[in-house]
C-alpha cells in the first residue's frame, strides 16, 4: 500500500500553505500546498482544453465533462471538442493510465499551474487529473469583465487513500439517478469510494439471477437490475470512484429469509414487514455456504472492486441460543460462545471471498484473532477500536464520528480525525494500516426525496478531513468555504436546498410559505437516535416521511449565524451598533412570525404539531428584544424578569415534533448578559 502518511516537515509546509489558501481561496478540500501569484487567467469563449501524454476514452470523457460543467458555470457556450496542445488554454498531461480495476493504492496527486496566459494540469494518471479539474472549477470566479482563475500553483495529494460515503439502500430504496447525482457531489469534493449497503432486514436491493427470490420476495419490488449495476459502476469509474458492495450477514438478514427460509437459524415464515419475525443466518448448515458461494460468485462479476463488505455487525445471538442443533455444534467444535461461532462463519466466508478474488471487509464485530491480517475492519465504535485492529495487524477505516444520519453539525464531524485519540499513539507502521474513513448515511428516516439534504453539504467537511493536511482545522474557514461548496453542489444537480422548498410547499398546500420558511430555517431534527426512541411501537420503514422534521436541514445556517452575531456583539462590550441592528431585525421577525404562520398551521394536518415551536420562537424573539433593549441602554435587567425569561428559554429548549429550536442558546446569552451593569 502506498504510504499515505506525510513526514513532519512536509506537514508543516503543507499546513502553512493550506492556511494561506483558506484565507484567499474558496477551495474545498484545502490542497496540500498553494502558492498564489499575481494576476489572473481570463475564462472566455475561446477557452479550450487539450490532452498531452497518455490518452484513453475515460480521460477524454472527463475532459469533455469538465468543459460541459465550465460552460454551465459561466453561462458561455464553450467548445466541447479537444483542442491542439499548442493552442489550448488548459493543457492536461497524465503519465499513464490507471489499473483496469481501480485500486486504493493508485496515485491521486496532481499539480496545477495557472499563469495569465494558460494553465497546465499534470498527474501520474487520470485519477489525479479528475481531482485537478475539480479544483480548477472551484477557482473560477466572476470578475468585472467576465470570468477568471487566479494565477496560482497547487501541488496536491490526499492524506488518506480511502475517502468514502456509505449509502444504505436497504431500509429505503434510492433510485439510480439519485445515487448518480450524489456521486457527482462526491467527485466534486474528491471522495473516491461509494459503499452501497445493499441488503438489510427491510429489503434486498440487487437482482440475483441465480437466487431470484432474494429480490422478488425480499424487497418491496424496488431493486437494481444487473444491467443497472453494470452501468452504474461504469459511471462511477468515469469519475474515479470505486463502488464497494455490502451484503450484511449473518445478522440484519431477514430479507434473505423471506425467499430462502432454510438459511435462518429459527423457523419462519418470514416477511420484510416490521412485525418480523427476525433471525440470523445458520452458520452450521453446509447449504448456507453453498448458496453464499454461488451468490458471491455472481455478485463478484457485477462489482469488480477488490473489496467485498460482509457487514457482520450487531448479530443477535438469541436465535443461536434457542436452537439446540446450533448449540450442539458450538460445543462439539470446542467453541466458547457465539462470538466464536461468528468467527467460524467468517472464516468459511473468507475462503469463499478469496476463491472469488475478493478482500473481506466488515464492521468492528468481525475482528477476531482467528481471522488473517488480510481483512479490513470498518470501525463504527471509535478510534480505540480502530487502533486495536491496527496494533493487531489489521487494516481499517473510521466511520465513528462520521454517521451523518445522527444530524450532527458539520463542525462536529470535522473535528473527528482517524489519527486522533488512541490512534495517535500508534507506531508509524501501525498508522499505515489506517486507510481513511467513510461518512455513513443510514436511511431509517431518509428517502429519495430528502437524501440530498441529509448528505450535503456536511459530507464535504468530512471529505476535507480525509483529504487535506492534518493541520487544516479552522472551523470558521470551513464554514465559509462550505457555504460556497453548497451552492456549487446544487448547481451540479443535487437538491439539498431546493428539495426542502418543494417539501415545504407540499406540507403547506400553499404558494406562500414565507412564514413557514422562517420557522424551518431555525429548527433542526433531534440528534443521535432520539427520533427512533420516540417511536411508539415497532418502527415501520414504510411510514411516510412527510413532516417538517423530514424537510429541514440537519444544521441551521441561520441559527449558527445568529449565534455568531450575538457573540460578536457581546465581545464588542455591546458597542457594535451595526451588529445589534442585525440581531434586532432577526428577533423582530421571529417575534412576529407566529401570528403570520398560525392560519397555515391550523389548516395543514402535516404542520399542526409544530404549533408549539412557532409559539416558542415568537416568545424567544420577544425575550431577546427586551434583553437587547437593556443592553443598548446600558441598564441591568430586573432579576425577576430574567428568572421568568430563563424559565421560558428552558421550556423552548425541549424537542417538539422531533425538532429542536436552535436559537435558544444565543437568546439565553442575551438574557444573561443583560444582568450586567454596563459602563
Amino acid at each position: 500500500m502506498r504510504n499515505q502518511l506525510i513526514s513532519s516537515a512536509i506537514v508543516l509546509v503543507a499546513t502553512l500553505s493550506a492556511a494561506q489558501s483558506q484565507r484567499q481561496l474558496n477551495l474545498m478540500p484545502v490542497p496540500s500546498t498553494v502558492q498564489l501569484g499575481t494576476g489572473q487567467l481570463a475564462i472566455n469563449q475561446s477557452f479550450s482544453i487539450a490532452i498531452a501524454g497518455f490518452q484513453d476514452p475515460r480521460l477524454k470523457r472527463g475532459a469533455q465533462r469538465f468543459m460541459s460543467d465550465l460552460s454551465r458555470q459561466t453561462g458561455m457556450l464553450l467548445k466541447q471538442d479537444l483542442a491542439q496542445s499548442s493552442s489550448a488554454t488548459l493543457l492536461i498531461h497524465a503519465d499513464h493510465g490507471t489499473e483496469e480495476v481501480q485500486s486504493s493504492e493508485e496515485d491521486e496527486s496532481y499539480e496545477l499551474a495557472v499563469s495569465e496566459s494558460s494553465a497546465k494540469l499534470s498527474a501520474t494518471n487520470p485519477l489525479g487529473i479528475f481531482h485537478g479539474l475539480q479544483t480548477f472549477l472551484q477557482l473560477v470566479k466572476p470578475t468585472g469583465s467576465g470570468f477568471a482563475v487566479p494565477v496560482v500553483t497547487i501541488k496536491d495529494q490526499p492524506r488518506f487513500v480511502w475517502r468514502g460515503l456509505l449509502i444504505d439502500v436497504g431500509r429505503h430504496f434510492i433510485p439510480v439517478d439519485v445515487l448518480k447525482r450524489n456521486m457527482d457531489g462526491m467527485a466534486a469534493v474528491k471522495m473516491n469510494v461509494l459503499h452501497l449497503h445493499l441488503s438489510d432486514n427491510e429489503g434486498f436491493r440487487v437482482e440475483s439471477k441465480r437466487f431470484p427470490k432474494l429480490q422478488e420476495m425480499g424487497s418491496d419490488g424496488l431493486y437494481y437490475t444487473q444491467e443497472e449495476i453494470r452501468e452504474f459502476v461504469a459511471y462511477a469509474r468515469d469519475r474515479g470512484i470505486r463502488v464497494v458492495p455490502e451484503f450484511d450477514i449473518p445478522g440484519h438478514s431477514r430479507s434473505w429469509f423471506v425467499g430462502y427460509p432454510e438459511l435462518a437459524s429459527s423457523p419462519g415464515p418470514y416477511k420484510i414487514e416490521p412485525d418480523g419475525p427476525n433471525s440470523v443466518m445458520d452458520p452450521t448448515r453446509e447449504g448456507t455456504y453453498k448458496l453464499l458461494d454461488k451468490f458471491i460468485g455472481e455478485m463478484a462479476q457485477l462489482f469488480p472492486d477488490a473489496y467485498f463488505h460482509i457487514g457482520g455487525d450487531e448479530v443477535d445471538g438469541g436465535p443461536w441460543d434457542a436452537n439446540p442443533k446450533i448449540q450442539s455444534f458450538i460445543h462439539s467444535h470446542g467453541m466458547k460462545d457465539n462470538q466464536d461461532l461468528q468467527a467460524y462463519f467468517n472464516r468459511r466466508l473468507l475462503k469463499i471471498l478469496t476463491k472469488h478474488h475478493k478482500i473481506m471487509m466488515g464492521w468492528d464485530e468481525i475482528l477476531h484473532p482467528d481471522l488473517p491480517k488480510t481483512i479490513v475492519v470498518q470501525s463504527w465504535r471509535g478510534q480505540e477500536s480502530l487502533a486495536t485492529a491496527a496494533r493487531l495487524g489489521y487494516s481499517g477505516l473510521l466511520s465513528f464520528g462520521y454517521y451523518i444520519d445522527l444530524m450532527w453539525p458539520a463542525w462536529r464531524h470535522y473535528s473527528v480525525d482517524p489519527m486522533a485519540e488512541d490512534a495517535a499513539t500508534l507506531s508509524l507502521e501501525e498508522k499505515r494500516r489506517i486507510l481513511g474513513g467513510e461518512a455513513c448515511m443510514w436511511t431509517e428516516w431518509v428517502t429519495a426525496e430528502n437524501i440530498d439534504n441529509r448528505v450535503w453539504p456536511r459530507t464535504a467537511a468530512i471529505a476535507e478531513r480525509l483529504w487535506s493536511p492534518e493541520g487544516v482545522q479552522d472551523i470558521g474557514s470551513m464554514y465559509a468555504r462550505l457555504s460556497e461548496v453548497s451552492w456549487r453542489l446544487e448547481w451540479l444537480g443535487l437538491t439539498h436546498r431546493s428539495g426542502k422548498i418543494q417539501m415545504l410547499h407540499r406540507m403547506a398546500g400553499s404558494e406562500d410559505i414565507s412564514a413557514l420558511r422562517i420557522l424551518a430555517d431555525v429548527v433542526e431534527p433531534v440528534k443521535d437516535y432520539t427520533r427512533i426512541s420516540n417511536v411508539k411501537g415497532p418502527w415501520d420503514f414504510r411510514a411516510p416521511l412527510n413532516r417538517l422534521v423530514d424537510a429541514v436541514s440537519p444544521e441551521s445556517d441561520r441559527a449558527r449565524r445568529f449565534g455568531d452575531l450575538v457573540e460578536k456583539y457581546i465581545q464588542s462590550r455591546y458597542r457594535d451598533q451595526a451588529t445589534a441592528g442585525e440581531i434586532r431585525i432577526l428577533l423582530t421577525g421571529w417575534r412576529d412570525n407566529d401570528a403570520k404562520l398560525h392560519p397555515l398551521l391550523e389548516h395543514s394536518f402535516l404542520l399542526r404539531d409544530v404549533t408549539p415551536l412557532s409559539q416558542d420562537l415568537a416568545a424567544l424573539g420577544e425575550s431577546g428584544l427586551r434583553a437587547l433593549d437593556y443592553l443598548e441602554k446600558s441598564e441591568s435587567s430586573p432579576e425577576s424578569w430574567r428568572v421568568q425569561q430563563l424559565a421560558r428559554v428552558e421550556s423552548s429548549r425541549e424537542a417538539k415534533a422531533d425538532l429542536l429550536l436552535m436559537v435558544v442558546a444565543p437568546v439565553e446569552r442575551l438574557i444573561e448578559a443583560s444582568a450586567r451593569q454596563i459602563h
